[in-house]
């Protein structure tokens, strides 16, 4: 049986997106999409987790991904503990556990962790008392489900037919934690089309991603594309990727408007962000009229009010 499941088939941790069924999936999205508002509009406000208390426990840093998890408990009405957890060693999360289990003894409901070092929270999961839930908000390489969700939610506003997607995953494949998660649900969701464009030293092992295409030239990975979601490149990898320095990199792999014109000419451009413009992409195309970054952002709080409502739904019942 999936961990991440309780008995009936209700979430109680997201760790993966990985083995998820589309029905549970698609309720999660179509939930968040109910959390949706224009900019401009009023925040949609919830007193659904009142009495909730959910524990952000960051050991590598984030803005985009923390405020939003802490914007979407606020907004349902939960408490909300923040700490910067700064361990310099430890094995399988053994300190973390320490922490873990001093937050549990104050009543804490939910714990969001993001990590860089991988299974730490599988392990909290496995060990915390059945009344507390854990949230992945990024783990190392490995995955990164809230990402995964407001990823396929933007897709779906703009592009409603998964199954007849061609999707394009352009930048540092091998220590993506984002295509993982990525690729894990719009697999899920029915897409048989996924590209992985990287250069040769960041493309991932042959036996990882199976069913992807891969691509070394962006222009081959983009023809006809529907989606093209970019990734972040960090400055220390560029000589896995054999190129001396940014602007090389752009110079073969940075999305320009001419090289999006050989995508289809409604395709939408994406991006995690932080971007790294002129590295990654054009600022003529991150503000263009097909970039739905901005969409993103807004989608990651309506993404994680969705996930918190539904892992904490039990508190309401009871």
């Amino acid at each position: 049986m999936n961990m991440q499941l309780r008995p009936d088939g209700s979430l109680r941790h997201l760790i993966t997106l990985e083995h998820l069924s589309r029905a549970l999936i698609e309720r999660l999205l179509d939930r968040a999409q109910s959390f949706v508002r224009p900019l401009g509009a009023p925040a949609p406000v919830s007193r659904a987790l009142a009495g909730c208390t959910v524990a952000n426990l960051f050991t590598e840093p984030s803005t985009r991904t923390r405020v939003s998890f802490e914007l979407a408990a606020k907004r349902l009405g939960a408490d909300v503990v923040n700490l910067e957890v700064q361990l310099s060693s430890r094995i399988k999360g053994e300190s973390m556990l320490d922490t873990v289990f001093t937050l549990q003894s104050l009543h804490i409901d939910a714990l969001v962790i993001r990590d860089a070092e991988p299974g730490v929270p599988g392990t909290v999961a496995s060990h915390v008392a059945p009344s507390v839930s854990v949230l992945s908000a990024g783990e190392a390489h490995i995955a990164h489900p809230t990402q995964g969700l407001l990823d396929a939610l933007t897709v779906r506003q703009h592009k409603p037919r998964f199954e007849s997607l061609r999707i394009a995953i352009v930048g540092d494949i091998r220590h993506s934690r984002v295509a993982r998660s990525a690729v894990h649900i719009f697999r899920t969701l029915g897409t048989a089309d996924l590209r992985l464009v990287a250069p040769p030293g960041l493309m991932p092992a042959p036996e990882e991603f199976p069913g992807c295409s891969r691509h070394t030239t962006l222009e081959e990975g983009l023809r006809e594309a529907d989606v093209v979601m970019m990734l972040r490149i960090q400055s220390e990898r560029m000589a896995q990727a054999d190129l001396p320095d940014a602007a090389h990199y752009y110079e073969s792999y940075g999305l320009t408007s001419a090289r999006l014109a050989l995508a289809r000419p409604d395709a939408i451009v994406m991006h995690p962000q932080p971007m790294n413009r002129g590295v990654e992409i054009a600022s003529e195309v991150a503000d263009g009229p097909q970039s739905v970054i901005r969409d993103q952002v807004r989608n990651g709080v309506a993404v994680r009010m969705a996930v918190l409502d539904e892992v904490l739904a039990w508190r309401r019942a009871g």
